[in-house]
């Protein structure tokens, strides 16, 4: 499921005018203004979400499949390919997949109501991918990764899952606290959906956690 989940995304990406690679969509000014209508009419809009209309309700999960450029999406899906795989082995790929999907959507929801007067377009999977964090660090919280961090001078080290992953919340917190109303990063749904994850998984496995050895995140040789 974690395979298909990042498929989807792709393909939506491949098919779009943010791929810059579909001719149909035209150049230059063409290109932007496609893509704008493209994310108005497939991702959220605060204000039209909140309005009241059975149409926009539907926003928050054809968004979770879009992304605004190649960076963007290159970077929501390491996280999923990395920590993605594991959490589904706990879940079965039907849970996974509705855990993604269900958390992904509130995370969007609660973006719009703390920002219900905004009219930026909100895409991209990385509420749901911030709750798949979330449910990792619950399930597997010494789980070894490879990280780099642009202040050790992009040296590749590996920490446990936990301070990895509170580092990244605690970051998206402090990001959070100055979001506004205009463009840029949906640092809020970071935080919600991670929150959500999190809960999830202690309520859900709290009686059940694995125990032997620590296995490791996705592409890397357990200890």
């Amino acid at each position: 499921m974690t395979y298909a989940l990042i498929g989807c995304c792709c393909l939506v990406f491949l098919i779009g005018p943010a791929s810059g690679l579909v001719p149909s969509y035209g150049t230059g000014q063409a290109l932007q203004e496609a893509r704008s209508a493209y994310f108005n009419q497939w991702g959220v809009v605060p204000r039209t979400l909140l309005s009241g209309a059975v149409r926009p309700l539907a926003a928050p999960l054809t968004a979770l499949f879009l992304h605004g450029n190649w960076l963007h999406l290159l970077g929501n899906l390491l996280f999923l390919f990395v920590f993605g795989g594991l959490v589904e082995q706990r879940m079965g790929p039907v849970r996974f997949a509705l855990f993604y999907l269900g958390t992904g959507y509130v995370a969007m929801l609660c973006y719009a109501a703390a920002h219900p007067a905004s009219g930026e377009t909100l895409v991209g999977a990385s509420g749901a991918i911030s709750a798949v964090l979330g449910a990792f660090l619950y399930l597997h919280p010494h789980a070894r990764v490879t990280s780099v961090f642009p202040f050790l001078y992009f040296l590749p080290l590996r920490f446990p899952a936990w301070v990895v992953l509170l580092f990244w919340l605690t970051v998206q917190w402090l990001a959070a606290r100055q979001d506004g109303d205009g463009p840029g990063v949906a640092y809020l749904a970071h935080v919600v959906g991670f929150t959500l994850g999190f809960v999830y998984a202690w309520l859900c496995y709290r009686r059940a956690k694995v125990t032997g050895p620590t296995p490791a995140s996705e592409g890397e040789t357990p200890p």
